[in-house]
């Protein structure tokens, strides 16, 4: 059973950044897809970035050029980097996590099992 821990969550201005992490415990993140999805108040949640087990990525268009994924296998740590913040950037972000490959890229919550609380993001313009 996977257990997925996010942090570095805040408020920041725009054209800020920050930094979220996301620790896994349960299972070993090099062999799984993981990615951040999130949530604005009042809308539905939206994939934002992805990386699969050989390192292909997807990503919304909305945060192209402007989010970098990573991973620290060595720590089992997810990481999501947003620069440029935008108010649209705003809102509750979501690690997730799935050992299936097939569905990995295609960024819909219905391909991810593991899911963690989430950690608050909120850009002032």
């Amino acid at each position: 059973q996977g257990h997925l821990v996010e942090s570095g969550g805040g408020s920041a201005q725009a054209g800020g950044s920050l930094r979220l992490s996301c620790v896994v415990s349960g299972f070993t993140i090099s062999t799984y897809c993981m990615g951040w999805f999130r949530q604005a108040p009042g809308k539905d949640d939206e994939g934002v970035k992805v990386v699969g087990s050989d390192g292909r990525v997807q990503y919304a268009d909305s945060v192209k050029g402007r989010f970098t994924i990573s991973k620290d296998n060595a720590t089992n740590t997810l990481y999501l980097e947003m620069n440029n913040l935008k108010a649209e950037d705003s809102g509750r972000y979501y690690c997730v996590a799935d050992p299936w490959a097939g569905g990995c890229l295609l960024l819909h919550r219905g391909n991810f099992g593991h899911w963690g609380k989430g950690t608050q993001v909120t850009v002032s313009s």
